[in-house]
């Protein structure tokens, strides 16, 4: 019980059963959390079932209602915490994230020195598959953007598909992280850097889901310029650092509520 993938999901059960196969049938001892933002499609009744084949390693959280993705994240790191998982991922479930990555972000982490593995496009050898080139744009230019407003020295600051030691998510004070979009992801390696945590990119792929529709609008978009600006004026005055290294389920469910 070393390893476990956070799989946040609404309306994914075009690919929920593929990605969590495929996850298990390497047999590398990945343990998978999914936490369901209640899909009207009925993903959170597929994973029951499938638990049925999974007992010890498949576990699902429902919440009620779209909350988010930050929020999904932040639910899944303290559940897994609570559980002394050592290493905890965030992966997506439509495969743009390959899960024979998964031991690569390990590795780093387990071996290879780094608090934060993180699958990146944009060092060498990364790179992004079947993507639109406005999407490619949008994306290259927030990694930019990111960079000069917050000085972070990550090449692919949204990236989604990170593992980390634990002792990063007990360290970081979750409950000072504010964005529940895809600025999450900025906020969160932003944090970790400001604390002093190595944080290593590891190249990977990045493919554009086939099957199911992206969860990108308007608003995510408008966060995430926006946002990098807003944490970079916070950061002089918020404190990141948690002062209790654990939070109890009791924390957890009185904070999403």
């Amino acid at each position: 019980m070393e390893k476990i993938v956070i799989i946040p999901t609404y309306n994914e059960k075009e690919n929920i059963t593929n990605i969590l196969e495929a996850v298990f049938s390497m047999n590398l001892g990945f343990h998978v959390l999914v936490i369901d933002d209640g899909s009207p499609d009925g993903t959170a009744q597929i994973v029951k079932k499938l638990q049925l084949s999974y007992p010890e390693q498949l576990f699902i959280e429902e919440r009620k209602g779209k909350l988010g993705l930050g929020t999904a994240y932040i639910h899944g790191f303290r559940w897994c915490i609570d559980r002394d998982y050592p290493y905890i991922f965030e992966m997506d479930a439509d495969f743009s994230h390959s899960p024979s990555d998964l031991e690569r972000l390990y590795q780093a982490c387990k071996f290879g020195g780094a608090d934060i593995a993180v699958g990146s496009r944009y060092v060498k050898g990364g790179g992004n598959v079947n993507w639109p080139w406005s999407r490619v744009l949008l994306s290259k230019g927030a990694s930019v953007y990111t960079r000069l407003i917050t000085w972070i020295p990550v090449k692919d600051s949204t990236a989604g598909f990170v593992c980390y030691n634990k002792q990063v998510l007990e360290t970081i004070n979750l409950d000072q992280i504010k964005f529940v979009g895809y600025a999450f992801q900025i906020e969160m390696k932003f944090a970790a850097w400001k604390l002093g945590f190595k944080i290593k990119e590891v190249p990977i792929i990045f493919e554009d889901r086939k099957h199911g529709i992206s969860k990108m609008n308007k608003g995510i978009i408008k966060e995430g310029i926006l946002g990098v600006i807003k944490l970079r004026w916070s950061s002089m005055f918020k404190d990141y650092r948690n002062k209790v290294k654990k939070t109890s389920l009791n924390q957890q469910n009185s904070y999403i509520s």
